[in-house]
């Protein structure tokens, strides 16, 4: 499919993102672990350590799907989560797995946008979100609202695929990303949904450009650390 195709900003962006997370809920788990060789499991254990979250406190996932940060985050800290997602689909199967886990009252799922957060003002101690912040239609919009329920000194991490740097894996990496993961993707989706994917990533904004966003709505102590040679990046803040 032709990049044009694709809309990666704005109002019109959203609904088109949620009928295709609503489309590959079923094989989501499956594929994405799959084509990221279980890599992804130790990205989103990572992005967890560096929050630091402590007994008793209060975590938001965004773009929660299936529940996996949530599931994750209760290995190491007894906490209470909300997960957040706009695509049905994604919670419906999320919440087939916290009843298979007995995880239900621990990790509360709620169909909602990640502009428009349903949640007090400083009502959370921490944000995480996982490969989900390239798929809002407004990345400031949803930025002012995670600053917005954030308690004081609460903290923020940012998962998301990055563009790795250097000449000899960087190939690689687009090679892979454009042309295997799409092909292999579309034996069990639609192609279209994981050609979305690779150019999702090329239009989120460079490390350095997303790390002011996060400043310019109020974040401190902005950090980015890379993963796996650049393949992901996550971007830790503070209220």
């Amino acid at each position: 499919m032709a990049e044009n195709h694709f809309i990666h900003a704005g109002s019109e962006k959203k609904p088109r993102v949620q009928a295709m997370f609503n489309r590959i809920a079923r094989r989501y788990d499956f594929l994405n672990h799959t084509l990221s060789l279980g890599i992804d499991i130790r990205w989103r254990k990572r992005a967890l350590e560096m929050l630091g979250l402590k007994n008793g406190e209060r975590l938001l996932d965004v773009a929660t799907g299936t529940a996996d940060m949530g599931i994750l985050a209760l290995e190491n800290a007894a906490i209470e989560i909300f997960g957040l997602d706009f695509a049905y689909g994604m919670l419906t199967y999320g919440q087939k797995k916290l009843r298979a886990r007995k995880l239900t009252s621990q990790i509360k799922l709620i169909q909602g946008d990640a502009e428009h957060l349903p949640l007090a003002d400083e009502s959370v101690d921490a944000i995480s979100i996982a490969y989900g912040m390239r798929n809002l239609g407004f990345i400031e919009t949803s930025l002012a609202e995670f600053y917005r329920v954030l308690r004081p000194g609460g903290r923020v991490a940012v998962l998301e695929f990055s563009l790795p740097p250097g000449k000899l894996f960087g190939p690689v990496f687009n090679f892979y990303f454009q042309k295997i993961l799409p092909f292999f993707g579309g034996l069990f989706s639609n192609k279209s949904d994981y050609t979305y994917l690779p150019e999702s990533v090329r239009h989120f904004p460079s490390r350095v450009d997303f790390m002011d966003l996060m400043l310019n709505e109020g974040f401190s102590d902005v950090v980015h650390r890379d993963l796996t040679f650049g393949v992901s990046t996550i971007f830790f803040a503070r209220k």
